[in-house]
């Protein structure tokens, strides 16, 4: 695990994590090496009237992330991220400070499939 991508709408670790993948207003991306941070907007899958999920996730496999941190992952986004090797851990953290010490403690689990249908 070296870098950690979190949805959510917030720019910062106190930031509310946003419970969708695809829509998701930001992604923040921890790089645990550096320890910094960077916020990628997610204009590009905000606004598709469809595949939402996969534009995502090519975007979060492009900036280099191995680990994602989001509320729901749909089918065709859990597929994308799986074939290239990110782990998809669902959370109900408040923010992402939250999501993750869960994380980094343990308790969140790695999903095996998508959690919820598309168009979620």
């Amino acid at each position: 695990m070296n870098k950690i991508a979190f949805t959510t709408s917030g720019k910062d670790f106190a930031a509310q994590m946003d419970p969708r993948f695809g829509r998701a207003a930001n992604f923040l991306i921890y790089d645990i090496e550096h320890n910094s941070l960077q916020i990628m907007d997610n204009k590009e899958g905000r606004d598709a009237s469809q595949g939402a999920g996969i534009q995502a996730a090519e975007t979060v496999v492009r900036a280099g992330v191995d680990t994602l941190v989001t509320g729901h992952c749909g089918p065709k986004a859990f597929k994308v991220l799986d074939a290239s090797g990110v782990a998809v851990y669902n959370c109900t953290a408040a923010t992402v400070e939250e999501a993750l010490a869960g994380l980094l403690a343990g308790t969140l689990q790695p999903a095996s499939a998508s959690d919820v249908e598309g168009h979620w």
